[in-house]
């Protein structure tokens, strides 16, 4: 299926780069701005099964795309700007944001110099529990369990089923089908348990994997004290707030929130919800977030930024600069606003 979906988009990417039709569409659906969502920035990976693939680009897409906005007059800005300028109105010129979620150590090693050559800001949403080192990146974990078996057993729907891992393409489904069927369980500690149980029958630690990946309470002080970094909330644990209490998804935002102050001794203003999607992400969530004092929010929905944004700051969509689809020559589409107005029924501002 997400195959399927992945086709769907290129071939509507490739449409509208072909026929031209975003630019028509730009002058309507490009809005004032925009925020760029990005995970990993780092170096291709030449593993035949990369299920996350997606959440990655390469340092050279990143470049592409930086370059492009500045041939359009864009200004590259940091969300406190964003927030002024949405707030005052002030769209006399268009403008970007660059956003990377979860706090990953590629994210210095690799964006930050990056951003360096245009000095362009960044924010980097932090999941405290990661640098703790002590967070599950379960869908990390997952996917090397799948590429390191041949076959997997799992109990979904209540009874084991058993998945052929063999090939590439039997990897890919499978890692879909677990990943779907997780997705759906009841709690964060529902799906945790599932994915700590795989990795012990399959040997591998997923107890490790926010150490070696994402960067810790000591790095991240150095890496905030850049003048073009700014540091945003991801929660403690990375878990759906929506499936949450209220009780506990306040929890989830102002504990972090504290942790990440405390650590960097400096605010953490600005919010990012994991997996932001509609299932994890809505109005109770966009209410939270406003009560506790984000001046603002981000979701995975997508979209371009307009005047109305301004009305709904703990519910703004993003642009995602994709893994499977980082060829330079999609940038004018992504950014006329065209692709998102599609995905979207052409409606501007999707916060409900």
């Amino acid at each position: 299926m997400k195959q399927l979906r992945n086709t769907v988009i290129r071939a509507g990417l490739e449409a509208l780069c072909f026929s031209g039709a975003h630019i028509l569409l730009r002058p309507v659906f490009a809005g004032v701005g925009a925020i760029f969502m990005l995970h990993h920035v780092r170096p291709r990976r030449d593993d035949a099964f990369q299920p996350n693939r997606h959440l990655e680009v390469e340092p050279d897409f990143l470049r592409a795309t930086l370059a492009h906005l500045r041939a359009l007059d864009i200004d590259i800005i940091s969300l406190d700007e964003a927030h002024h300028r949405l707030i005052e109105r002030n769209f006399t010129r268009r403008f970007a944001c660059f956003t990377f979620d979860d706090g990953y150590r590629d994210n210095r090693d690799f964006a930050l110099p990056v951003m360096r050559e245009f000095e362009a800001p960044l924010t980097v949403y932090v999941t405290s529990d990661f640098a703790d080192g002590s967070g599950r990146l379960w869908w990390i974990a997952l996917e090397r369990v799948i590429s390191a078996a041949s076959a997997i057993e799992v109990p979904i729907g209540g009874s084991t089923t058993r998945l052929d891992t063999c090939t590439v393409q039997a990897k890919r489904a499978a890692f879909d089908r677990i990943h779907d069927w997780l997705r759906a369980l009841p709690g964060e500690c529902d799906v945790q348990r599932e994915v700590s149980a795989l990795c012990i029958r399959h040997g591998i630690d997923d107890t490790t994997i926010a150490r070696e990946l994402c960067l810790s309470w000591d790095e991240l002080r150095q890496f905030a004290g850049d003048p073009l970094v700014t540091i945003g909330v991801h929660t403690v644990s990375h878990c759906n707030l929506a499936k949450q209490s209220e009780t506990i998804a306040s929890f989830e935002l102002t504990t972090s929130r504290a942790r990440i102050e405390d650590a960097l001794q400096r605010p953490a203003l600005h919010l990012a919800y994991p997996y932001g999607d509609r299932t994890a992400a809505g109005q109770r969530e966009f209410a939270l977030a406003k009560t506790i004092g984000f001046r603002t929010a981000v979701t995975t929905r997508p979209g371009m930024l307009f005047a109305e944004s301004a009305d709904h700051l703990t519910a703004l969509q993003r642009v995602s600069l994709n893994g499977n689809y980082q060829e330079a020559r999609l940038l004018p589409v992504l950014t006329s606003g065209a692709a998102t107005a599609m995905w979207n029924g052409f409606r501007r501002i999707d916060a409900a």
